[in-house]
């Protein structure tokens, strides 16, 4: 098994422990007020849960989209939220986190248009949880992370879903970027066969780097400098948003996959350096 199967395997792995287990205990700061189980569409999968700071009004929102493997994940594990909500919402910006149908019963691009749809609602309702529809950060981690750098390349999904643009995009060690390029490589992963098939429409559609056509929204891309595949690709999707002039950087650092999700948040020169990013965004610096 080469470094990225193995990455990806563990990755999934990771998630499944934590979906068999307990649900997650994790203490919420005393000025966060958690809303669990928000519908943003009909299917019993298409909740969200927001994570609001004592007395927000016009705040920040990042909206996260957890990862595993397109099979598995969900909102409320403790990687994908409990150091963000320490860390961002405990100092003033709210959080969404967002589940989405996941396969069989709907492919990654599917996923996309149900995350957009869950940004889409949240613009709609972030006035009515003290934040503002217009200070958006889009997050996603692992598959999630290959979900946003879709939306991110390919806007028009979410405008299609009645989303507004978004002030930027974060990917969180995307598990893909060049879906064609990907498939064509015969030692990539057997998730990519199960989720992407065999249908080239369905790779390019897909495929943030194939979608880039244009200028895009700022965009930080974090991969782990331990393992070297998903980094070439990302930073493959960097300089091509580049090339279109939009403002778009790559941060390696020295963390296992897992840990790209769940230490974020925590005291560390990463998460000054994604904050960092982020406030720059709402701030209107980087355009």
């Amino acid at each position: 098994m080469n470094s990225l199967r193995l990455k990806l395997a563990l990755a999934l792995l990771a998630t499944l422990v934590w979906s068999v287990g307990s649900a997650s205990n994790y203490i919420l700061p005393s000025n966060v007020h958690q809303t669990l189980n928000i519908a943003y569409g009909t299917g019993p999968l298409q909740k969200l849960d927001v994570y609001t700071p004592q007395g927000a009004h016009g705040a920040p929102v990042i909206l996260m989209v957890h990862g595993g493997g397109w099979f598995h994940g969900d909102k409320r594990s403790p990687d994908a939220v409990e150091n963000k909500i320490n860390y961002w919402v405990a100092s003033g910006t709210i959080l969404v986190s967002v589940n989405y149908p996941l396969m069989p019963s709907a492919n990654p691009l599917q996923q996309a248009h149900y995350v957009a749809q869950a940004l889409a609602y949240a613009q709609r309702h972030a006035a009515d949880w003290g934040g503002d529809p217009k200070k958006f950060i889009v997050m996603g981690f692992s598959a999630g992370g290959h979900l946003v750098a879709l939306l991110a390349s390919n806007p028009s999904i979410a405008t299609s879903m009645g989303a507004q643009p978004w002030l930027g995009t974060v990917a969180l060690d995307a598990a893909i970027y060049d879906v064609p390029q990907a498939m064509a490589n015969p030692q990539h992963p057997a998730l990519y066969n199960q989720a992407f098939g065999t249908d080239a429409k369905l790779w390019n559609a897909a495929s943030p780097t194939t979608q880039l056509r244009s200028r895009i929204a700022p965009f930080y891309a974090v991969c782990t400098s331990l393992e070297s595949e998903l980094c070439v690709y990302a930073q493959q999707f960097v300089d091509k948003a580049k090339g279109y002039g939009s403002q778009a950087n790559l941060l390696q650092v020295s963390l296992v996959h897992e840990q790209i999700d769940a230490n974020l948040g925590l005291p560390s020169s990463y998460t000054s350096q994604v904050n960092q990013f982020i406030v720059q965004a709402e701030d209107g610096v980087l355009h």
